[in-house]
């Protein structure tokens, strides 16, 4: 499906296609969103426009040539873009692509995103603030970025959490290792989706396409990407304590466990030595004569059983 944004009168309103081939060329057109374009679509937008549209294996090559580059007349970015199907409990990104050409922004996706819901509305509703195709794309950055905050914020409280339980409340186990493993992996996912933004914006900035009001506004939203990943870094550090802790946690309850099973063997020595010397079958053995012989060596060994728990008690081994 696409999406036109096209201006008239002052205003811009938007108009929901299914056939490529009916676009108005002669309209005023802001923006055309591609979502879910099939192999049509694409190759009519890249011939009707000329543009070099990358295939979805070239959207997600990570060489930096094929995340942004331009010519003459067009700026192409790849980026990555965080995303969370059907509630699932990690991230992943999806790639975006953006082309800019004769102030038209072209956006190709395949997945939803609240981002550009919103700022289609916004374009609707102020569409004075949006000149060109590089004023959207600086707009569609500085919101991108605003959720990947609150989304870094709400992490971060999750894993001050999760410290908590393992270093207060010493909870250990299955549940505590799969949350750690998640929040470890959408820390990457962040990180590798802001240092994607990072490259994109960086690039922009050099560009003499985007005039100096866009460039100031994207020169804010990279200060805050910069400071978005050294709090990214620092979270990253806790989750990798947290990790060390765990460990920690599990190496001394083995012990603990370990310790129990030493105290009790070494305590069940001494009555295992007299079990073993009276249970031998010597034909001579005086003792086992005594009428009272049997109690008296159970007692022996009760209290060769009592003797070294209560030493291991004075030495704190308990």
């Amino acid at each position: 499906m696409l999406n036109l944004f096209i201006k008239r009168n002052g205003m811009v309103v938007r108009e929901s296609i299914q056939s490529v081939k009916s676009i108005d060329m002669e309209a005023d057109i802001l923006w055309i969103d591609l979502l879910h374009p099939n192999s049509e679509e694409i190759a009519y937008i890249s011939k009707t426009y000329l543009l070099d549209i990358p295939t979805k294996e070239e959207r997600e090559e990570i060489e930096e040539s094929a995340r942004y580059w331009e010519d003459s007349e067009t700026v192409t970015i790849n980026t990555y873009f965080l995303t969370r199907p059907n509630e699932e409990k990690i991230f992943h990104n999806e790639t975006i692509t953006f082309l800019l050409t004769h102030n038209i922004l072209f956006t190709v996706r395949y997945s939803e995103f609240k981002v550009f819901d919103e700022i289609q509305q916004r374009v609707l509703a102020s569409p004075k603030n949006f000149e060109d195709g590089f004023d959207l794309i600086s707009k569609i950055f500085e919101l991108r970025v605003e959720k990947d905050a609150d989304m870094l914020e709400g992490i971060a409280k999750e894993t001050r959490l999760l410290r908590r339980m393992v270093v207060f409340d010493k909870q250990l186990g299955d549940e505590i290792l799969e949350k750690l493993s998640i929040l470890q992996e959408m820390h990457l996912s962040l990180r590798d989706s802001l240092f994607d933004k990072r490259l994109a914006i960086t690039a922009l900035l050099r560009t003499n396409k985007a005039d100096n009001e866009v460039k100031k506004d994207l020169g804010i939203v990279l200060k805050d990407i910069n400071s978005l990943v050294e709090f990214t870094n620092v979270n990253m550090n806790i989750l990798d304590n947290i990790q060390t802790l765990f460990a920690s946690q599990i190496n001394i309850e083995q012990n603990k466990i370990i310790k129990i099973f030493t105290v009790v063997t070494v305590a069940m020595m001494p009555p295992t030595l007299i079990a073993t010397i009276y249970g031998m079958n010597f034909t001579h053995m005086p003792e086992l004569e005594w009428t009272y012989a049997y109690p008296i060596v159970l007692s022996a060994m009760i209290v060769s059983t009592i003797l070294p728990l209560i030493y291991f008690k004075k030495k704190k081994w308990l």
